[in-house]
């Protein structure tokens, strides 16, 4: 039997006025602050010029802060009612796709809206999520314990990062398992299935690798050497280090960094934008970037610790993790910790749908904890 909060807990339904006041707006804040900062950086990037990114980058911005804003005050249980309907509906258009999507850079991951490049798997990001969030919130830890009770959410796993990886976009699909995994391990999921799933993994690698694209395997090899290739596959890490390197402690000020506007840094409007940020404001720029998103990570960690229901503290966990993904593997990879990917820096990096799928988890998170004190069924983890 699940168990139940008696007292303590409000299960009427706030309104509207009740639900924004309860809003955290530190929180909204420091998002704000990394919006306008990414702005500031994207006016230099186009040499001191609103456009052509840094004019959309903040309509953009201002278009997902509504959006925001809408998605925390919709009903909670809404999300826990519709989370099936979200995830198949966006796993169809995982689908179309692969039938007849949208072609750039030599990936095949949008679809064209004419007016917007719609990615789905930035959605499904979310939509994984909360159909995880739906299935564990109606099991008993026996349940979950059990073989049975985890192959059908190991299959809603499946499915999309099979869709992913053939579009292909390895470090989407991995980001997914790895904010699967841990709502896994959240939910009690034994240690040891994991230790199987490790197992299994090391093993497999060299098949695998063969299973791999040229530039994927091209990517791994620079990692472990750039110097291998320093005019070709290793340009963009090498030349990542100098810009970082150059900038030094308090960076060559705005405007004037040099490998960033001389356009030895590529893509220092996308996924290279916190090396472009670092040569120009320096470390204490880039430390202030890292502090700002600890910040809104730490926060998302509060508002799981305190949400009553078990729904919502799964749906907290599980975006907040997938946004700590994007910051740390984007700075690790721009700092050569990691392989070069296609992630971009949220609300910093020049890019719609995930700057639209980022402040919609931010609207659910906050949802979640406006109404943290909501009896949705399940009080805490664990329960039988």
């Amino acid at each position: 039997m699940y168990k139940y909060y008696e007292a303590g807990i409000k299960s009427q339904r706030l309104s509207i006025k009740d639900r924004f006041f309860n809003i955290n707006f530190g929180y909204v804040l420091c998002i704000i602050l990394l919006a306008l900062i990414g702005t500031v950086v994207l006016y230099s990037a186009a040499n001191g010029n609103w456009n052509p990114w840094a004019l959309k980058h903040i309509v953009r911005f201002g278009i997902a802060l509504i959006l925001m804003f809408v998605l925390a005050l919709v009903d909670v249980k809404l999300y826990l009612k519709y989370s099936y309907i979200a995830y198949f509906l966006v796993l169809l258009l995982l689908i179309a796709v692969e039938v007849s999507g949208h072609v750039g850079m030599g990936a095949q991951r949008w679809i064209d809206l004419k007016f917007f490049k719609l990615q789905p798997s930035e959605l499904m990001k979310i939509a994984l999520v909360l159909v995880l969030a739906k299935y564990f919130h109606g099991c008993t830890l026996n349940k979950i314990q059990s073989l049975q009770g985890i192959i059908a959410p190991i299959i809603m796993v499946v499915f999309p990062v099979a869709l992913v990886m053939v579009q292909p976009d390895l470090g989407t699909a991995l980001m997914m398992t790895f904010t699967a995994m841990i709502i896994f391990f959240v939910v009690g999921v034994q240690l040891w299935k994991f230790a199987v799933l490790g197992g299994a993994g090391v093993v497999l690698a060299p098949i695998a690798w063969h299973f791999l694209h040229g530039y994927q395997k091209e990517r791994i090899l620079t990692f472990l050497n750039p110097e291998r290739d320093p005019l070709g596959a290793g340009y963009h890490i090498i030349q990542s280090k100098i810009a970082l390197g150059s900038g030094g402690i308090f960076g060559k000020g705005f405007l004037n960094g040099t490998q960033s506007h001389l356009n030895f840094l590529p893509e220092k409007h996308t996924d290279f934008i916190f090396t472009m940020l670092s040569e120009e404001f320096g470390m204490m720029g880039g430390v202030l970037i890292i502090l700002l998103n600890l910040i809104i990570i730490a926060y998302g960690y509060v508002f799981a610790f305190r949400t009553s229901s078990y729904f919502g503290k799964l749906v907290i966990i599980g975006l907040n993790t997938n946004y700590f993904l994007y910051v740390f593997i984007n700075i690790a990879m721009v700092l050569g910790l990691l392989p070069v990917v296609g992630i971009p820096l949220p609300l910093i990096s020049y890019g719609g749908t995930v700057m639209l799928s980022v402040m919609a988890s931010f609207g659910i998170i906050l949802c979640m904890d406006i109404n943290r004190n909501l009896n949705l069924g399940r009080s805490s983890f664990g329960d039988d």
